[in-house]
């Protein structure tokens, strides 16, 4: 060979599949000149250096080795104007993407107008609608785009893809709030069902995509949010073996997930049997003003022998809030994403850009009147930052009130005796609303903040008909089971076993409990044990007025006794302060954030999903 020779050798063992040059082609060096062929792959080799070819040492079909010299060319300039130098240039797209694009447009809302106009006519939006406006703009990753309905065998597939895309469940990965908080805190698992397609039913494909999307969440550790618009389950598919399904893994890989993250419901129009049994799951349900949620819709109730009703008699929003079902009840979809977005702030971290109102408000905000009832969504408005509190299932034991809010940025829970309901009494249906929400907020590691004014339990024999031994129990058991700091404020009255509850089991079973000047402490009402307690002394005396002012006398006496200063004398309170200082002493116990999403595994075994 001479000595200003190149040999192109041969870069593996193969087959030579085809020659691409003939001797005298001029070559650049990126050239493919030699296909060749191993383990059913093509293997192109390139010349290495710009020249023209001199020999062709093989021949299309020759097996050849690792390092044998396939073709020599002399090294040089070349003519790049020569027809072997001039590369292919095409304006089209390849033929796999264009296939791809096509079939990626028929699952957008845009190749099905008449579904889109259906839902807006009935003040509705698509579920691809509502997922873009739950996420940061260009961070939703879908999974399982392709799906469509397991019905191949009724259905021709040209007809399964352009009506039933994504078979009716669009989910994926995403980002919430990521203006506010770091990109691992702003992750978010997503899925939607698509009433647009056989009415949001549960079929066998959607089916498996929520699996994998539960999977995926249980094992990275994001907030799932679920909006669950949907009819249940599906008769109709026909591809799936089995019989009835009832061996799917979805509702147990969903319930396994209470407890490890936050999970968001979201409802509008109707959703029953299986979608509804996924939103009961849920640590928050919120629920648009047209949403009815049931156990089971028409079809099922008929099929029972309940006879015939229509959608809108099942679970109507009046209902489901009324009875406890539904958090937080909103106008449209458009606030159902805005509320969501609001509650998973709250367990994204503390934000550092808050404001709060004046200190000094909180000073007029109990009246002077020990007597006089107040509104106590003002103290919790007055201490929460402004426009951060979010109260949960307002009108269900009302007796209580549960709100999320922030405290200079750092995330709280409160709860709080309304004194505008029965005196500020705990019922069944308030202790079970305070128990659950205590759950919650230990599960995520959020301080709980008391604010007390109660004379105690509910009592009386119609009260007791509603099982308050055990609801009560609730209270005590479940705060003897949390970790998280709880800070009791005594607002006004700190009354027996209820006070005790709202101290989560005791008033030095907590991290610090004060009171404001107005407090007033006793094992029962002050006038219930003076009347009891000097029954003798009080029936003794004849004189209607004698015997009022002797009792006048000895309420103001135990008045006085059970005041916040006197109890501090005892230290059966930590302190007692000025209002304004409020804020300030829960700060001091909260301290810093914590993050749930650090610790290994589950802090509680679920929320309680009551």
């Amino acid at each position: 060979m001479a000595a200003n020779q190149h040999s192109i050798t041969s870069p593996i063992l193969g087959t030579v599949f085809k020659v691409k040059v003939n001797i005298g082609d001029q070559v650049s060096a990126q050239q493919e000149i030699v296909i060749l062929e191993s383990m059913k792959m093509e293997h192109p080799v390139e010349a290495g250096v710009d020249g023209t070819i001199t020999q062709i040492h093989i021949s299309e079909g020759d097996t050849i080795n690792t390092g044998q010299i396939l073709v020599s060319l002399e090294p040089g300039k070349v003519d790049n104007s020569s027809p072997t130098q001039q590369k292919v240039t095409t304006s089209s797209e390849r033929a796999d993407l264009a296939k791809l694009r096509e079939r990626k447009r028929l699952t957008t809302d845009e190749a099905r107008p008449d579904a889109v106009q259906k839902r807006a006519q009935k003040g509705q939006r698509t579920a691809r609608a509502n997922i873009s406006d739950l996420v940061d703009e260009g961070s939703f990753v879908e999974y399982g785009t392709y799906a469509i309905a397991a019905q191949r065998q009724r259905r021709d597939v040209e007809d399964l893809i352009a009506n039933t895309p994504t078979e009716g469940l669009v989910g994926g990965l995403a980002r919430v709030n990521g203006h506010q908080f770091s990109e691992d805190d702003a992750r978010i698992a997503v899925a939607s069902y698509d009433y647009t397609v056989l009415a949001g039913t549960q079929g066998f494909i959607n089916h498996r995509k929520k699996d994998r999307l539960f999977s995926l969440t249980e094992q990275l550790k994001l907030p799932f949010v679920l909006f669950a618009e949907g009819g249940g389950g599906r008769p109709g598919d026909t591809d799936a073996a089995g019989v009835a399904g009832l061996d799917g893994p979805a509702f147990a890989l969903f319930a396994r997930l209470s407890g490890l993250v936050p999970l968001v419901g979201i409802t509008s129009g109707y959703c029953f049997a299986g979608n509804a049994a996924l939103l009961g799951c849920c640590d928050v349900i919120i629920a648009t003003e047209n949403s009815n949620i049931g156990m089971a819709g028409p079809a099922m109730i008929e099929g029972g022998g309940l006879g015939i009703v229509k959608p809108t008699d099942i679970g109507p929003i009046d209902v489901q809030t009324i009875n406890g079902v539904v958090d937080v009840r909103v106008a449209n979809e458009t606030e159902a994403v805005a509320v969501a977005k609001k509650y998973l702030s709250f367990f994204q971290g503390a934000t550092s850009n808050w404001k709060r109102h004046d200190d000094h408000i909180m000073r007029d905000l109990v009246p002077e009147q020990r007597t006089r009832i107040y509104d106590v969504r003002k103290v919790i408005d007055a201490l929460a930052d402004i426009d951060s509190a979010l109260e949960l299932r307002p009108t269900f034991g009302i007796g209580i009130v549960t709100t999320l809010m922030r405290i200079e940025g750092r995330p709280v829970g409160v709860i709080a005796n309304n004194p505008a309901h029965l005196g500020g009494a705990i019922d069944s249906d308030a202790a079970d609303k305070a128990s659950r929400f205590i759950q919650l907020c230990d599960a995520y590691d959020l301080p709980i903040v008391s604010l007390c004014d109660t004379p105690g339990f509910m009592v009386g024999p119609e009260a007791e008909k509603s099982a308050q031994v055990r609801h009560f129990g609730r209270m005590f058991v479940t705060a003897g089971s949390i970790t998280v700091p709880w800070v009791t404020i005594v607002l006004r009255k700190g009354y027996g076993l209820g006070a005790m509850a709202m101290a989560g089991g005791g008033f030095h079973s907590n991290a610090m409990t004060v009171s404001w000047p107005t407090g007033e402490f006793g094992g029962m009402g002050l006038e219930g044990a003076v009347r009891l307690g000097y029954r003798k002394e009080l029936e003794s005396i004849s004189d209607e007025n004698e015997r009022a002012e002797l009792e006048a006398k000895l309420i103001a006496r135990a008045y006085e006794h059970g005041s916040a200063l006197n109890m501090a004398t005892h230290v059966e309170i930590d302190d007692v302060i000025d209002p304004a200082e409020t804020r300030q002493r829960i700060r001091a116990i909260v301290g810093s954030t914590k993050s749930w999403r650090a610790r290994e595994g589950k802090k509680r075994p679920m929320v309680d999903s009551w």
